[in-house]
This record gives C-alpha cells, structure tokens and sequence, in this order.
C-alpha cells in the first residue's frame, strides 16, 4: 500500500488595512434634493439616473449620497471620526432644505 503525503495546512496571517468604511444615518426629516444640488457645486442630483443626490466631500475625501427619506450613505471613509466628520459638514448644507419629519419619522418610525 502507497504511503499517502500527509498534508498540511498552511497557517495563514494576512495583513490588511482598512480602505473603506460604509455607514448609513437618518436625519429624520425629508431633503429637498434639488434645491440641495442646486446650492452646492459638490452635489449631483440627476433623479432619471439615480434616486439620490451624490455630495462629493474633499476632507475627507468621502462620498454621501443623500436621499429625499433624509436616509444618507456614507462611503469612502477610512475611520469612525471621518464619517463623523463628513456627515457634519453635511448636515451644516441640508439644514436649510429640510421638508419636515420623513414619513418614517411621522408614523412613529426611527
């Protein structure tokens, strides 16, 4: 009887680094989407194409795509404080685009 090889499992220890982090808010009121891509450059708004409002932020270098819900993703971000701080800096333009509570928010929703 052949003698079988005996294999083994290599044991693997990869590196990694975070590169991306996706996380998601709800401001819980409704955005007026256009009059948003309409006051900032960094805003597309094309709702043929895509439900959602696409903000470029520079620093950090992030992406948020807003939606009417007031339910934002944020992508892009390497760490916990830059979506902190992407979604502040956010906060600061949609403020004053507000159409009231989202109807998830009216119903007794969260």
């Amino acid at each position: 009887m052949a003698k079988e090889a005996k294999s083994k499992t290599p044991v693997l220890k990869p590196n990694f680094k975070v590169e991306n982090i996706v996380a998601s808010a709800d401001l819980g009121v409704e955005l007026d989407l256009y009059a948003i891509a309409k006051a900032s450059p960094d805003v597309d708004y094309e709702p043929e194409q895509f439900p959602g409002a696409i903000y470029k932020i520079h620093n950090p270098k992030v992406a948020l795509l807003l939606f009417k819900n007031g339910k934002i993703i944020c992508t892009g971000a390497k760490t916990n404080s830059e979506i902190k701080k992407a979604i502040e800096q956010v906060i600061k333009v949609v403020r004053h685009y507000t159409l009231g509570p989202s109807q998830e928010e009216s119903k007794g929703g969260s």
